[in-house]
């Protein structure tokens, strides 16, 4: 590929990581065109890009288009990624040898022919893979590279709230109403006799809401960044799709809303953006009075009407628990179903409330998950699609 191709590959680290080992692998004599890493960006785009086993299985179904190259490319992904000197570590912050750094442990078997074998062994042989560990990590024992990965991984999760039923219709062999005006239009067509069938109609349907209000005191202090990180990736599925409104809004001892500032398409710029607009960051925290704001200010609007609310907080209120009270009975009387993330629920599946605030605000809750790890952010993105 030339110096100058448009795929610029110094603009993030995945991007240097691809084109790098398409040079190491001309370098190694294959024949590997422009074309040929255009596709191999396309096959990483729907993958994992920290999953070596994706890596591996993505370029060898674009870069290798004969088969004696197969071995060359094998040789170049081991001195890539595997080697103790790899160029892709320091890049994806991956480490293959230590399972406590790295997303997955794997082991390679040589592609050499032994003195009793007749042809090639498999080409990589791979172990039980150390991803789902990591995502059972809490946050506050991942390392940077740790968490630096499960943000990549974060960044492909998709938020997806429950439909449902408007007051408009669609034409629909399986709907329930009957179709007038489509009755009448085929009657005219068959000059005034009755149609041969008959044509139905049936609800539309669109998503909900969602609306996340993420607890930034201070005794949140090890989640906060990672739950925004969160929120930044869900509001931005939501504009890639055909999804409903996402909205954000952050508390300590007060409530802002940070949907705007969560607009930026780097994540960095975006959570940086909203420490500078939050300025109770660290601080307090007045859960009552941060959700007796919202519901007063928004929620009575139509923002919350008929939607999913997620609330992230260890439950921690040093307000007045009969204000909670009442703005969690309000805010349950507005929207359609309230999730709340506690990261001191842990793995813990019989967990009971502790904190006053919990305690208070529980009989209003429908769904009560951790949020401590980024597998309970993937429960809680498959339990969405079904809070009817």
């Amino acid at each position: 590929m030339p110096d100058g191709a448009d795929l610029r590959p110094g603009d993030d680290p995945f991007t240097s990581v691809l084109v790098g080992f398409a040079h190491e692998l001309r370098a190694a004599g294959l024949r590997v065109g422009t074309g040929d890493v255009l596709s191999y960006f396309a096959a990483m785009t729907p993958l994992d890009p920290t999953d070596l086993v994706d890596l591996y299985w993505a370029g060898r179904a674009t870069l290798v288009s004969r088969r004696e190259d197969q071995r060359g490319y094998d040789q170049a992904f081991r001195q890539y990624f595997l080697g103790e000197d790899a160029p892709a570590r320091s890049q994806l912050m991956l480490n293959a040898q230590s399972v406590a750094e790295a997303e997955a442990a794997l082991v390679m078997p040589a592609t050499e022919p032994g003195p009793e074998e007749e042809q090639e062994r498999p080409a990589l042989g791979w172990m039980a893979s150390s991803v789902d560990a990591l995502k059972n990590r809490s946050f506050t024992t991942c390392t940077p590279e740790e968490l630096a990965a499960l943000h990549r991984i974060m960044t492909r999760m998709r938020l997806t709230p429950p439909r449902r039923r408007t007051r408009r219709t669609r034409p629909s062999p399986s709907g329930t109403e009957p179709d007038m005006r489509a009755t009448i239009r085929e009657s005219m067509r068959m000059h005034g006799e009755p149609p041969g069938q008959l044509f139905f109609r049936k609800r539309k349907t669109k998503l909900r809401p969602l609306i996340l209000i993420l607890d930034v005191s201070g005794s949140m202090a090890d989640y906060s960044r990672h739950l925004l990180q969160f929120a930044h990736t869900a509001s931005h599925a939501s504009a890639r799709t055909t999804a409903g409104r996402v909205e954000v809004f952050c508390f300590g001892t007060r409530l802002t809303r940070i949907t705007r500032e969560l607009a930026h398409q780097r994540v960095d710029a975006a959570l940086d953006e909203a420490a500078r607009t939050v300025v109770d960051w660290d601080g307090g925290t007045r859960i009552g009075q941060s959700l007796d704001t919202f519901v007063k200010k928004w929620g009575r609007n139509g923002l919350a009407r008929g939607g999913v609310v997620v609330i992230c907080s260890d439950g921690l209120d040093r307000g007045d628990p009969e204000v909670l009270a009442k703005a969690m009975e309000r805010l349950d009387r507005l929207c359609h179903r309230i999730v709340w993330l506690n990261p001191h629920k842990g793995d813990d599946r019989d967990f009971r409330p502790s904190t006053l605030g919990m305690m208070v605000a529980a009989p209003h809750v429908d769904l009560l998950l951790s949020g401590h790890d980024l597998a309970s952010l993937e429960e809680l993105a498959g339990m969405l699609p079904a809070l009817h």
